[in-house]
């Protein structure tokens, strides 16, 4: 038996207020993930400046939101922060440091940027949808 529970009222009450809208208002909703997956991505760029040491500023320039989707399995709307650069897998995995010989001189270790930010981004993540939703009802 865990010795913790998680209260998850809120947010079911939050996801079915959601699930109304988006019958009702689908611009709306989506306008809501849209605006939510950018401030995401302002806490990934912020979590990378710090973390990252910034030699061209390419990494950081790369940083981009992708287009809300409605997942087919699920029913919701989705959206994606992703990094466009061709070394973004490097810098957020890390690497092996390899000279033109193929001689291996040891090893990059990874920033972890989404993962570091995927957790800042679940704390404020109901406070980003509510402050949102508010902001889309006061339309209304």
């Amino acid at each position: 038996m865990p010795d913790f529970e998680i209260d998850d009222r809120e947010i079911d009450v939050f996801s079915r207020e959601l699930a109304k809208l988006q019958q009702h208002y689908p611009k709306e909703a989506r306008q809501i993930m849209l605006r939510s997956g950018t401030k995401a991505r302002a806490i990934i760029s912020r979590k990378a400046k710090q973390l990252v040491h910034k030699v061209t500023g390419n990494y950081l320039r790369s940083i981009k939101r992708g287009k809300v989707w409605i997942d087919e399995g699920a029913g919701w709307y989705k959206v994606r922060v992703y990094t466009r650069s061709p070394h973004g897998h490097l810098i957020e995995y890390g690497h092996r440091i390899v000279d033109k010989a193929g001689n291996e001189h040891g090893f990059a270790r990874g920033y972890h940027v989404f993962d570091k930010a995927a957790n800042e981004i679940a704390d404020q993540w109901d406070e980003i949808l509510e402050r949102e939703f508010d902001r889309i009802m006061d339309k209304l």
